[in-house]
């Protein structure tokens, strides 16, 4: 059985440019995937999601939830709504980000690749709690896999272009997958072999 954890409060702060992401069916829906900010704070991660970084549909990136810290959970885009977060998946997927500096302010130099900032205790009983409630409301969500599993392209490293890097590694080595995929009843995504 699995514990009790405290109900979740959610607070709703819609993206500017919300209502512009393309709506979408709750059927298709059936991965989540896990990311981490990769900015110091909360403040900083709202401020790239109000980014407009797509001209044409006037939208940016950014993942549906986003935990803080301290466990606080904060809604930018509502799920019913296609969220810019892992190139491919967006259509089926809901983005949920984990504010953690990642590999910030030097995300593709070769030397600053380690993700070596734990994740807090509130921020995965958040996160457990956050996908328990989505999995029991939305019976076709099956699924849950890191940014890193779905976006493997590398990139020319900002410090020597002749070495390669991961574009995405989060949420990262630190990221307690038993832990979580042990009391949630979704299963780890594999992606096709490409």
């Amino acid at each position: 059985m699995l514990p009790d954890l405290p109900p979740l409060a959610v607070q709703l702060d819609p993206l500017p440019y919300e209502a512009r992401l393309e709506a979408r069916p709750l059927s298709q829906v059936d991965l989540v995937v896990i990311h981490c900010t990769e900015v110091p704070t909360l403040a900083e991660s709202r401020a790239f999601g109000e980014q407009v970084l797509y001209e044409a549909s006037g939208t940016g990136n950014s993942g549906h939830f986003y935990i803080d810290r301290d466990g606080s959970l904060t809604q930018y885009v509502a799920i019913e709504r296609v969220a810019n977060h892992t190139r491919g998946y967006n259509p089926r997927s809901i983005g949920i980000e984990l504010v953690n500096t990642g590999r910030y302010p030097r995300w593709f130099d070769s030397a600053h690749q380690a993700m070596d900032e734990p994740y807090t205790p509130a921020q995965i009983d958040t996160l457990v709690a956050l996908l328990q409630g989505l999995a029991a409301e939305h019976p076709g969500l099956h699924f849950v896999a890191g940014h890193e599993d779905l976006d493997t392209a590398m990139v020319a490293a900002s410090d020597d272009p002749s070495k390669q890097v991961r574009r995405k590694r989060d949420p990262g080595p630190l990221f307690p997958w038993d832990y979580v995929l042990s009391r949630v009843p979704l299963k780890r995504f594999e992606p096709p072999a490409s």
